[in-house]
């Protein structure tokens, strides 16, 4: 008796364990159709989606929508020699302006590609210097100090320049006040002889500062507009040069201290011109052999860096190879 009852109490059980297996089975396979539907949109809903997203005038990026581009944006920018920590300045500045605002759908390409020279054009900006007007409405004589490495093209500058101001009714004589390096003054003496140019020059190892002061003072007797004085660039750590170069400064008081470097110099011109700046407060740049650098992001770098304007770039070797910076021609070249 006892078993039977047993018996039957055990298929009981076994026929509600089934009725609720298949009852939790069938609202799986329920749920699992209704997913189903709801990604696999009716034909009619999918081509209203689309319709919608074509109609729409604009839209809202995201962080995946132009990540492999602002990858790619940073790769640029190191390989035109940006510094890394400029390169992610910008980067980041630009990710930031892209995902804030709306963007056109029709052609969101051109609009981005704009918005990234406008951010590297704003990022880049400084105090504009007007070298001409600047002579224009100084005291004569005026007085430019030149700085820079050896090698970055000080002197050619110096020539170049010469014939630029010429050409605006200028008058210029120039200082030897490199007193270091060997046929430093013959080489400034070649190109003022080629431009009909007043040197002074003394020996070498005599004072630097000296030799600028009488050029001032030969300067203001013969009425002459602008004196430039050419200075040592051995290296830029270097504790006696540093120290020479700011006895020339507090000597001749320039109206303006300009630095030279080389486009090519990459990081390195960076470090040279804090190195400069640090110890005489530069006004303004000039950069040379811009003609043989494939980018020129190092002088991006350099204005970002520093806050000071760059005035000039050298293109050439003539003479006439000296023309006003433009900001928008080097980003074109990295964009």
């Amino acid at each position: 008796m006892f078993d039977l009852l047993k018996k039957k109490l055990s298929n009981f059980v076994e026929k509600f364990s089934n009725k609720v297996r298949e009852t939790k089975d069938k609202a799986r396979e329920e749920k699992k159709e209704e997913i189903v539907q709801k990604r696999e949109l009716k034909p009619e809903l999918k081509v209203a989606r689309k319709v919608k997203a074509v109609f729409k005038k604009e839209i809202r990026l995201k962080e995946a929508d132009i990540s492999n581009m602002l990858f790619e944006l940073e790769l640029s920018l190191l390989e035109a020699d940006v510094n890394e920590h400029v390169a992610k300045t910008f980067c980041d500045e630009i990710k930031k302006r892209l995902l804030s605002e709306k963007v056109p759908a029709k052609d969101a390409s051109t609009f981005i590609k704009e918005r990234i020279k406008e951010t590297l054009k704003e990022l880049m900006r400084t105090e504009k210097l007007d070298l001409i007007t600047m002579i224009k409405n100084s005291e004569k004589p005026f007085k430019i100090l030149f700085l820079g490495p050896n090698g970055a093209g000080k002197t050619t500058t110096i020539a170049k320049l010469t014939f630029l101001l010429k050409k605006h009714g200028f008058s210029s004589i120039w200082a030897a006040s490199d007193t270091f390096r060997a046929a430093s003054i013959e080489q400034l003496a070649e190109h003022a002889k080629k431009l009909n140019v007043r040197l002074i020059k003394h020996t070498y190892g005599a004072d630097p500062a000296a030799v600028a002061y009488d050029a001032i003072n030969a300067a203001k007797s013969s009425n002459i507009d602008v004196v430039m004085i050419d200075t040592a660039g051995r290296q830029e750590t270097n504790r006696n040069l540093i120290e020479e170069l700011r006895k020339i400064d507090r000597v001749v008081k320039p109206n303006i201290k300009i630095f030279v470097g080389e486009a090519f110099a990459g990081k390195n011109l960076v470090e040279q011109a804090k190195q400069f700046d640090k110890a005489l407060n530069i006004d303004a740049f000039i950069i040379t052999k811009i003609d043989t650098d494939a980018k020129g992001g190092s002088t991006l770098s350099l204005i970002y860096e520093l806050k000071k304007p760059v005035i000039f770039i050298g293109t050439g070797q003539s003479y006439a190879d000296l023309k006003p910076f433009d900001a928008e021609e080097i980003i074109e070249r990295i964009i």
